[in-house]
């Protein structure tokens, strides 16, 4: 499948403002992706002519907004496969991992159990495991990579014991690029008895996800990384988990009826939305979905494909060391490297001089980089908007870095 990377462009009003003078050459989408214009006029027209809180108001107009907002709702939901009722609207990734450490992880694991990640983990899905593992007495494995940047299923039957009562990974590294067999996973989770979450921060963006697939227990994504607006995100988790667990939070709307001592919950999902929520930004959510459905999931997936190997054949003309899977079809739409000498944050700045745009750190997985040898790298990360045209300018502007520092 072919996409007309022109004509997509002209949807994202970001592309008409120059950086450093030059035409913006966006490649860091993997932090945060850019807004088409429907998506931003769609958010501008709910608080134009539907502005109101959802769930509450006997009017039309909360009527209005209401349906906008469960309309999102159903769009994030067809997005990954699940009924909307599954769906928590949360704030995105990070505060969805951590609503599951603070509800179902709470209950259910303790001293002695074992929580098992892996080597290749993004801080918001390590973190939250570290600190509930120090409270409960329980320990934190982590299930070693290859020297390829893939996970050690080999090693799987030896991570994984009766002692296991979760298991968290990436579907998609944010680092290497890496699509996990999560689905194997999760196959010998269930099979001890622990339950799988499933951070899909990088994946949902760009991979087709199908949580009845992946057979996984809860699974986060976030709104800012796929065409949609900041502050909000998506928490799937399986019903039956998620009408046994407590509420997240306690306030408004989230309650059935409330004594001056106790208090019921309402229904699933709105036991887990207490407060007023980002209303807005989650019906811009809904229409970044649509946007997306529109392109077409196996499309997003063969540009990205296409576009990814030849950014790395370019990439290894220059010398740069690339870190991943050499193998496309293992990995999504970014590439990690390092150029000779040159630190990242150098080649970075001078990139942004030719209105380059890439990411330059540890990318908030500073034990992989540990596990990589290095301290940081340099990463171009690819979307909807992206084409090979895109990849020339970075290469000539690293040319001019590799001239810098030779």
């Amino acid at each position: 499948m072919s996409m007309d990377v022109d004509v997509i462009r002209k949807d994202f009003p970001i592309f008409e403002t120059p950086a450093n003078g030059k035409p913006l050459t966006y490649l860091d989408s993997a932090s945060s992706s850019q807004k088409p214009r429907q998506v931003i006029d769609r958010i501008v027209r709910f608080y134009e002519t539907e502005n109101a809180n959802v769930h509450r108001g006997a009017y039309q107009l909360s009527e209005m907004a209401t349906a906008a907002y469960e309309g999102a709702r159903e769009a994030c939901g067809r997005w990954i496969g699940s009924p909307s009722r599954n769906i928590i609207f949360t704030r995105g990734t990070t505060e969805s991992i951590n609503a599951v450490r603070f509800t179902w992880a709470n209950q259910n694991v303790g001293a002695g159990d074992e929580v098992l990640v892996t080597e290749m983990e993004h801080h918001s899905n390590l973190i939250p495991w570290q600190l509930l593992t120090q409270e409960k007495g329980a320990t934190l494995r982590h299930l070693p990579i290859d020297d390829e940047g893939l996970l050690r299923m080999d090693l799987l039957g030896e991570y994984i014991t009766e002692r296991t009562k979760l298991v968290a990974l990436p579907l998609m590294s944010n680092v290497l690029g890496t699509i996990n067999p999560v689905a194997e996973v999760a196959a010998a989770a269930h099979a001890a008895g622990a339950k799988v979450v499933v951070d899909a921060a990088q994946a949902a963006p760009h991979i087709k996800v199908d949580v009845a697939e992946l057979d996984c227990d809860f699974l986060a994504y976030s709104s800012h990384k796929m065409c949609g607006p900041t502050g909000a995100g998506v928490l799937y988790g399986r019903i039956e988990l998620l009408e046994e667990m407590p509420p997240f939070m306690g306030g408004g709307e989230m309650i059935r009826e409330v004594w001056a001592d106790r208090a019921t919950w309402n229904e699933v999902p709105f036991k887990f939305e207490a407060g007023t929520m980002n209303i807005a930004q989650a019906v811009g959510m809904g229409a970044a979905v649509e946007y997306l459905e529109a392109l077409g999931e196996d499309a997003i997936r063969d540009h990205e494909v296409r576009l990814t190997k030849y950014a790395m054949g370019r990439l290894e003309e220059t010398g740069a060391i690339i870190y991943g899977p050499k193998d496309v079809s293992k990995r999504g739409g970014v590439v990690s490297f390092n150029l000779d000498d040159v630190h990242p944050h150098d080649l970075s700045t001078i990139v942004d001089q030719h209105g380059v745009c890439i990411r330059a750190g540890h990318h908030c997985a500073q034990p992989l980089m540990r596990r990589l040898g290095v301290p940081a790298t340099a990463r171009a990360s690819f979307y909807v908007y992206n084409d090979e045209r895109d990849v020339d300018v970075l290469i000539d502007a690293m040319a001019e870095a590799k001239g810098w520092f030779a």
